[in-house]
């Protein structure tokens, strides 16, 4: 029965479709064109001496025929940041299902597949609630290959390094969550992949 499912979500992801089963969604598997801009797929940019491009990796693929590919260099006191979701300045970079379609009752972590290079970079994966407000959790590349991040809700915390104006500042995730971005923190310079987002039940 596993084997089947996980034949299901493969086949579904290869298709651009999302999957639900026993506390699994799949949110984002980035089988689109990947661009930038306003009218583009992926909302991203860099700031004060920082760079980032952002292209489809299809060298380097967890599922599908392609993966997110993040090309950095963050420098001290520069910032990055590489978002999908909604509510953002690029209009196509929706997820495969809407957040407010989505039941978050059913799911506790949000979890993405990253190639690390056991560069040691540190990366912020941030996400956008429903008041505007971002939220954190951080963690390492200190792995090569593959390798499924999961990001449990219970372990994110409100930035305190910046937040927008006008966000509803409580601390709490007040869902549905509208966006999430990835953030390689400075100083750090490389590549990164990323593939398969999905909301999990652990």
């Amino acid at each position: 029965m596993k084997t089947l499912v996980l034949v299901l979500v493969l086949a579904l992801s290869f298709l651009g479709l999302s999957f639900a089963a026993d506390g699994l969604l799949v949110i984002d598997d980035y089988e689109v064109v990947i661009s930038g801009g306003p009218e583009g797929t992926v909302d991203f940019g860099a700031g004060n001496g920082s760079f980032v491009d952002v292209t489809a990796g299809i060298d380097i693929v967890h599922g599908g025929k392609q993966s997110l590919k993040v090309d950095y260099d963050a420098v001290s006191g520069g910032y990055i940041y590489v978002a999908r979701g909604f509510d953002l300045d690029a209009k196509n970079a929706g997820w495969l299902v809407k957040g407010g379609d989505i039941d978050w009752n059913k799911y506790n972590a949000i979890a993405f597949y990253m190639y690390g290079s056991d560069s040691k970079a540190k990366i912020a994966f941030d996400m956008k609630d429903n008041g505007g407000e971002i939220l954190r959790y951080a963690f390492e590349d200190n792995f090569t290959g593959w390798k499924q991040i999961v990001c449990p809700f219970k372990d994110f915390m409100a930035r305190d390094d910046w937040q927008p104006q006008n966000a509803e500042k409580n601390g709490l995730i007040d869902y549905p969550i509208k966006s999430y971005q990835f953030e390689p923190l400075p100083p750090a310079k490389g590549t990164l992949y990323f593939d398969d987002c999905e909301l999990i039940k652990q």
